[in-house]
């Protein structure tokens, strides 16, 4: 008995090693495991006949669609969710990757994380300004954007409660410095006078964005002048003078700035000469990098949470598999006795039930690529960012994703049909064949 459960849990041990082996190959590693399968049931005579095997249980599968449906409806859902909960993740580090460049930086105080916690006094501008590195418009003034942000209350539009936005003061230099940002509706705001210019994912999550609305922030009334499209986080932003909104909120002092430098060679310029000015203690990073960084955290959160949810559901989807082909070799106990009593030895037997095992868990597969796909490719959300205010964003069912869904797909048929395969080709002949 102690020896039977030892080797029973070292086949599971191994059975997990394998299916994750086979979750981390890359497309070049799949392609070269089935071309050894397909050079084997080709050229061999094992192969053959397990081929000809598994024609004879496929052409019997309409007889079984019932618990045939069962594999392929469990696997499309675990294949499902997971490629829907990650593409959750890689959507929203898509948006913060896209928000910036390697060409333009951001200026926060030295230690803070984000713009929340950062303080730059405003007599640092002009020392910031003179240094080496930064792009100069046609006029020949630095492209510096001095930028405060807070967070503020807006409703939802899904469900009606509240929900935090950031509120971005700029100046005139933030157009040049943001140059993703276009204006799409309306016009950009009057510095000076309370208006307010909305990002299209904001316009579309948030409630009274329209353009023409105005709205209570801050105790004071804005009118929505504009909106604008940027394709990254700036998106979920609404935006007004920078001026403006100090005075409304009492700021004296800015949060971040944001520079446009003259290439990675500009940049690395102008970072050293502020690492090398005792005036500004201020850390300077990429605006690639810092949004990048924002959503890392979340990003792993996300990717894990799918991971081990779809496990779960997978291991559930598994037993689901076990269970349908264990019946469907009960059922065709006398017909696998036949086949191998005319010839078809262990291996083939094997090999046609795990190939068609494999079969319905491909069908299950692509059944639910098509529907994470269908239902969540560009579906937009929101989440909230390291401000605490939310980020827009899309759900992203890249093709990656979709090809490590398949693979999960393969993995759970290639697990379910192991132990019904093994047992039918241990299956005494004689005992099969006298089982109606």
């Amino acid at each position: 008995m102690k020896k039977q459960w030892l080797g029973n849990a070292l086949s599971i041990l191994l059975l997990a090693i394998g299916l994750g082996i086979w979750i981390a190959l890359p497309w070049f590693g799949v392609l070269a495991v089935v071309v050894l399968i397909g050079a084997w049931l080709a050229f061999t005579r094992s192969g053959r006949l397990a081929l000809a095997a598994t024609r004879i249980g496929i052409a019997s599968l309409p007889q079984r669609w019932g618990a045939s449906s069962v594999v392929v409806v469990g696997i499309a859902g675990v294949v499902g969710v997971l490629v829907a909960m990650l593409a959750m993740g890689e959507g929203f580090q898509a948006t913060l990757n896209n928000t910036g460049d390697d060409s333009s930086a951001i200026v926060l105080r030295g230690g803070s994380q984000a713009e929340t916690n950062s303080v730059i006094m405003r007599d640092q501008v002009p020392l910031l300004s003179t240094l080496p590195g930064i792009v100069k418009d046609a006029q020949g003034r630095p492209l510096v954007s001095p930028e405060l942000s807070q967070v503020v209350n807006l409703i939802s539009k899904s469900d009606g409660t509240d929900v935090n936005a950031q509120f971005r003061g700029v100046g005139e230099m933030a157009w040049a410095v943001h140059d993703k940002v276009r204006i799409t509706e309306g016009r950009r705001f009057t510095p000076g006078l309370r208006e307010i210019v909305v990002g299209k994912g904001a316009q579309s999550q948030f409630a009274g964005l329209e353009v023409g609305k105005t709205l209570n922030l801050g105790n004071q009334t804005w009118t929505v002048v504009g909106a604008f499209a940027s394709g990254d986080a700036h998106d979920s932003e609404v935006w007004t003078d920078a001026q403006t909104l100090a005075t409304t909120y009492q700021r004296s002092a800015w949060q971040s700035i944001s520079v446009r430098t003259t290439g990675k060679a500009g940049f690395e310029q102008f970072k050293a000469a502020v690492a090398n000015d005792p005036r500004l203690k201020l850390d300077v990073e990429t605006t690639r990098d810092y949004y990048a960084k924002q959503g890392g955290g979340l990003t792993r959160l996300i990717s894990v949470l799918g991971t081990v949810i779809g496990a779960i559901m997978a291991i559930g989807a598994v037993f689901g598999a076990l269970n349908t082909m264990y019946a469907a070799v009960a059922t065709r106990a006398r017909e696998i006795a036949t086949m191998r009593a005319i010839g078809f030895r262990g291996v083939p037997v094997v090999t046609a039930i795990m190939l068609e095992t494999m079969l319905l868990a491909l069908l299950g597969g692509a059944l639910g690529c098509l529907v994470a796909w269908g239902i969540f490719n560009g579906y937009s959300v929101s989440t909230i960012g390291s401000n605490f205010s939310q980020v827009v964003f899309q759900f992203k069912v890249s093709p990656d994703l979709l090809w490590s869904g398949l693979k999960w797909a393969l993995g759970i048929g290639l697990v379910g049909g192991l132990f019904p395969a093994l047992r039918a080709a241990r299956l005494p002949i004689t005992t099969a064949l006298r089982e109606t």
